[in-house]
């Protein structure tokens, strides 16, 4: 996480450079504090922005494209890996935990500064921004540690709030929901926002990420339930205020929020596969201006962004590696490859389109466009590997390659981006995810869409896939449910996004099940790698191949991790609080399992 010198005053340096004279002759520099500078609607201003760089950003990638899930295929040694393996424990420090609060420590002293303001310019939009960005840390906080100390104002280092026990996580979310609605009622609407100002949250930001708030609440309730929460006097935060009757009621302003995004007329799903070689989900996520990709599209063409870190070749480069993480850190595994629908919308193992495994070029063909889209080489992008081009000999090649969020032409002459300049704005929350978050709450509360949701919804993110609408009859004739195809759709669209999949993983209470089963890839029996010296190198890997289900019945396949050391629990579903914590407040109590 990114680690940032914690200043109590946010004054910038361009603030000391305009007005230093007059500033040091009002007030000695020993004496300037918040107190001071939270005087004009401008300060607030210049507040509220700052807490902008505190939302996740490239520097966050293990947990915000979920390394090591089951849909990864790559074996390192590394926090997420050791965390999909059920290998977490607990740490001295967590910068996640720390930094987290030093942030909230920021946010909340502008809001208190707030309270007091008299000045005559209005600081309602500020304010709304700063709830807006409170909600964002506390939501993270519950997502990695369930419930925590809910601080809602500037402590001093006396203050009893310090060693106070955990809120439980519903308390928690109930100050997160009652922030977001000042977010939603103060925040100007995206179409009201400047292009200089864009990045900036909006109104329909701020109801997106209540729906997803509000989901993830919802479906952890009824499939988690309080499993996770400790006694609350021995372990974990308890469960106060936990109560079942508000699944029903968040479901339903999950589907009232994501309609009113999604006919708010500001949004639209970023498709130019016809400028693209329908290669839209690749370049929507390395988006920069007209030369990053060979349409001559620029960020200005992206409606599908709504909450998102702004990224800028001039102002705002990412500083780490970004091309080079994702070229081996997200190679798919063999459950990734075996997700997608084949072009007549049908699984794998329920059509004859599909090539099967034999040769390299094989199970691409007939396939849905976002598997070319990420999973092709990224000098050549969008060809198709044929027989030759893959080699399995060892270290990370298992088969596969990755090209989602990585620079166009990374690594060669033409290079768009060298390493650590990538400057490609960070998704958040976009539009596809707020059809899914639509069709899933009508899924948790009906148990099934009609025909017209599925086409306002999952059947609009199908298209840009190349894939045909689905109906009722069409899942029905084919032996589908919409339940498995919203999950599929989850799974594909937001591969390697905002930590989409452990969450979902967790949220669904089926984590220990799919994290608990081997991890493989590329099928060696009955294709061309078998007993094949010049493409494959059995001796080369930690394990030895072997059997598991794929789109044409069990197959021999290569194994990135086995079954045998992936122990996921349900204890595993929330991080141990960092030990240093617990000995600074004997009233902290560690999550259960650790």
């Amino acid at each position: 996480m990114k680690k940032l010198i914690y200043i109590i005053v946010p004054c910038f340096m361009v603030f000391f450079t305009s007005c230093e004279d007059e500033f040091i002759d009002l007030t000695p520099p020993a004496s300037i504090t918040d107190d001071v500078y939270y005087t004009e609607a401008e300060h607030f201003l210049t507040g509220s922005n700052r807490f902008y760089p505190y939302l996740m950003g490239w520097d966050d990638q293990g947990i915000y494209s979920d390394h090591g899930s089951d849909l990864v295929g790559y074996e390192e040694g590394s926090d997420m890996q050791e965390y999909a393996r059920g290998e977490t424990i607990a740490s001295v420090d967590d910068d996640y935990y720390t930094d987290t609060y030093e942030y909230i420590r920021d946010i909340n002293l502008l809001l208190e500064r707030a309270e007091s303001y008299d000045g005559e310019e209005s600081i309602m939009e500020y304010v709304a921004a700063t709830k807006m960005h409170r909600a964002w840390q506390y939501f993270f906080l519950v997502q990695r540690f369930g419930g925590v100390p809910l601080i809602t104002t500037s402590l001093d280092v006396d203050s009893e709030e310090l060693y106070a026990p955990r809120n439980s996580r519903y308390e928690v979310v109930a100050q997160i929901i009652a922030d977001l609605d000042d977010a939603i009622a103060g925040l100007p609407n995206e179409a009201n926002i400047g292009s200089e100002d864009k990045g900036k949250f909006s109104k329909e930001a701020a109801m997106a990420f209540k729906a997803k708030v509000l989901l993830h609440e919802a479906t952890w309730m009824k499939y988690v339930g309080t499993t996770t929460d400790g006694d609350g006097t021995s372990t974990g935060a308890g469960s106060a205020g936990y109560d079942a009757s508000n699944i029903i009621p968040y479901l339903q302003e999950v589907v009232s929020l994501t309609q009113s995004v999604m006919n708010s007329g500001t949004f639209e799903l970023w498709d130019y596969n016809d400028v693209l070689d329908d290669l839209s989900s690749n370049f929507l996520f390395n988006l920069e201006d007209g030369g990053s990709n060979p349409g001559g599209l620029d960020k200005a063409t992206n409606k599908e962004f709504i909450l998102y870190g702004k990224y800028d070749f001039t102002f705002r480069q990412a500083g780490v590696l970004v091309s080079h993480v994702y070229e081996g850190r997200l190679k798919p595994s063999r459950k990734m490859m075996d997700l997608f629908l084949c072009d007549n919308g049908l699984p794998i193992d329920q059509t004859d389109r599909f090539g099967g495994y034999a040769n390299t070029p094989d199970e691409f063909e007939n396939r849905d466009l976002r598997m070319r889209a990420y999973f092709t080489y990224h000098q050549t992008l969008g060809e198709i590997p044929q027989n030759g081009d893959v080699l399995l000999n060892g270290g990370t090649n298992y088969g596969y390659f990755n090209s989602k969020f990585m620079s166009w032409n990374w690594g060669t002459t033409d290079a768009y981006r060298a390493t650590e300049t990538e400057s490609y704005d960070l998704p958040l929350i976009r539009l596809a995810e707020v059809y899914l978050m639509y069709a899933e709450a009508l899924y948790e509360l009906n148990g099934g869409l009609t025909d017209a949701e599925m086409d306002a919804s999952i059947n609009l993110i199908k298209a840009r896939a190349g894939l045909p609408p689905i109906s009722n009859a069409f899942l029905a004739e084919n032996n589908m449910d919409i339940n498995t195809e919203i999950r599929r759709e989850r799974a594909i669209e937001l591969y390697a996004e905002s930590g989409s999949r452990y969450s979902d993983l967790r949220r669904w209470g089926v984590a220990e099940e799919e994290l608990g089963e081997g991890v493989y890839g590329a099928v060696i029996e009955g294709t061309i790698y078998e007993d094949n010296d010049a493409l494959y190198s059995p001796e080369d890997y930690n394990y030895a191949p072997e059997a598991t289900t794929t789109g044409v019945g069990e197959r021999v396949c290569l194994v990135v991790q086995p079954a045998s050391i992936r122990n996921f629990t349900r204890d595993n579903y929330l991080f141990p609080l960092p030990t240093s914590q617990l000995n600074l407040n004997d009233s902290l109590l560690q999550n259960p399992g650790y």
